[in-house]
């Protein structure tokens, strides 16, 4: 990796901060590891999820471009974001207002109110495992192995928003970015032909038949698999996947324990990172039996409560 490519603007989203902090810690502490510079955008805002663009889209679009503006006025040329609706918000307006030049005459009008201006096309929007793999490499990454997934089985669960609309680097369909990042990592990747189709997304919120049998469906095809566990890059998804697969297993009389765990925390286990630097432990389905294989039976910390149905919270981007 060239020196020029260790320092990024880095826009962690609601959910880092909150259902998801075991991202967002082990992001940070991959980051260090592979001297990677994650810089803050300083005063960023919410994107405002995927729901708000429909209900009133130059507000939606003002507020996630606030924080494009912000970011290209601290100086940033790339903003790295590791959650996935975030990443399709950020770089949809981005592109929206490169390509329409009355919405973001609007939007512009709307930064304006306050002293705010945005230029589309200023910032090169990522995805943080875009940046893994393109900048860092699998090489680089391999380096820093100390402690290999050997005998670990990982399906690996793309989503379907980081692979929509890119397509430069990746086949929308299957692609295989982060099969080859857990290869590296040591771990025995197995098929799983859904790996970009929807979780559901808030969809729980909405009609639980529907959104439990989108996610029936992902356990079912990494359980038919073999998989240990499914790995991840989307804070919504890995909610959706481990906090109702109680009521999963309920509705369809399944037995599905399976841990969901985001690529930077095995990453993290790889690197030799103590598994609660990592936010190991945070997790609802306990990803222990799984990461005894690779010698972590110790790397459980004390979790919190089960949660049941009514206190489950609403999926954040």
């Amino acid at each position: 990796m060239s020196q020029e490519h260790n320092a990024y603007g880095y826009y962690p989203g609601c959910s880092l901060k909150a259902t998801a902090h075991a991202y967002g810690d082990s992001t940070e502490r991959v980051a260090e590891v592979l001297g990677l510079t994650l810089n803050e955008v300083a005063d960023w805002n919410c994107c405002g999820a995927t729901e708000y663009m429909s209900l009133s889209a130059i507000p939606a679009y003002s507020l996630i471009a606030r924080n494009l503006s912000l970011a290209a006025a601290q100086g940033h040329q790339e903003m790295i974001s590791p959650c996935s609706a975030c990443y399709l918000n950020l770089r949809k307006a981005n592109d929206s207002m490169a390509k329409y030049p009355a919405l973001n005459e609007k939007v512009n009008r709307a930064l304006g109110a306050g002293g705010l201006h945005y230029d589309p096309n200023s910032l090169h929007i990522r995805h943080l495992l875009d940046m893994m793999v393109e900048d860092v490499g699998y090489e680089t990454i391999a380096e820093h192995v100390t402690k290999p997934l050997s005998g670990l089985k990982v399906a690996c669960y793309y989503g379907c928003l980081i692979v929509r609309p890119r397509t430069d680097g990746y086949n929308p369909e299957y692609p295989m970015h982060l099969d080859r990042l857990m290869q590296t990592l040591g771990a025995k990747v197995v098929d799983f032909p859904l790996k970009t189709h929807c979780c559901g997304g808030h969809m729980t919120q909405i009609s639980e038949e529907t959104a439990f049998e989108l996610i029936r469906r992902l356990l079912h095809n990494a359980a038919d698999y073999g998989a240990d566990m499914i790995v991840t890059v989307c804070p919504m998804c890995q909610l959706n996947l481990d906090a109702y697969q109680p009521q999963v297993n309920a509705m369809f009389g399944t037995n599905y324990e399976i841990p969901i765990l985001f690529f930077t925390q095995l990453m993290g286990l790889a690197f030799g990172i103590p598994a609660r630097e990592v936010g190991m432990g945070a997790e609802i389905t306990s990803a222990a039996p799984a990461l005894g294989k690779i010698g972590h039976e110790e790397m459980e910390p004390a979790r919190p409560k089960r949660r049941d149905k009514k206190s489950l919270p609403m999926p954040q981007p």
